[in-house]
């Protein structure tokens, strides 16, 4: 199975959405996991974690996640040549290195060449930034590529992003 997650922020909450679906091309879930929690913490340039990992380990809780299974986050895995961990990283951690994680960026980390691909989806000219762990990143980055949808943003992680705004 495949989990995308992502978050949405205001008034000291944050609101969660994990959509669960099981091939790279669908273009809708199979199920939709939404949890809204209180979130003071301030976002800090480079350990955006802090503010998005308790969010995805609680909608997790509410998961029968398996080994297999793959996460897809809105967000880096990787933030530096050095390897320095963002958001998926600290997850894989978490998650004891069971679940490859995917990172689907849509803005370039400045420091950031050996460990993501950049992905160019529909007509854009503008890519996406994949970035990988526990799994391969070209295998990644083609799934990616791959996902349902015309458009620069594939049609499941544009429908996770709205309606966590809702």
């Amino acid at each position: 199975m495949l989990y995308a997650f992502d978050s949405y922020y205001f008034d000291d909450k944050a609101k969660t959405v994990c959509f669960a679906f099981e091939n790279w091309t669908d273009e809708n879930p199979l199920q939709i996991f939404t949890e809204i929690i209180e979130s003071n913490e301030e976002y800090e340039p480079g350990a955006f974690y802090k503010k998005e990992l308790p969010c995805i380990l609680d909608v997790l809780t509410k998961i029968n996640l398996k080994d297999e299974d793959i996460i897809i986050v809105d967000s880096y895995v990787i933030l530096d040549d050095e390897g320095k961990f963002g958001l998926g990283g600290y997850l894989y951690e978490k998650l004891e290195k069971k679940n490859a994680i995917i990172g689907v960026a849509k803005t370039r980390y400045a420091r950031n060449t050996l460990h993501v691909a950049e992905v160019l989806r529909g007509e854009s000219k503008n890519p996406l930034f994949v970035t990988a762990i526990g799994t391969d990143l070209q295998v990644a980055a083609e799934n990616v590529k791959n996902m349902a949808g015309e458009y620069r943003i594939p049609t499941i992680l544009k429908k996770i992003d709205t309606l966590t705004k809702e």
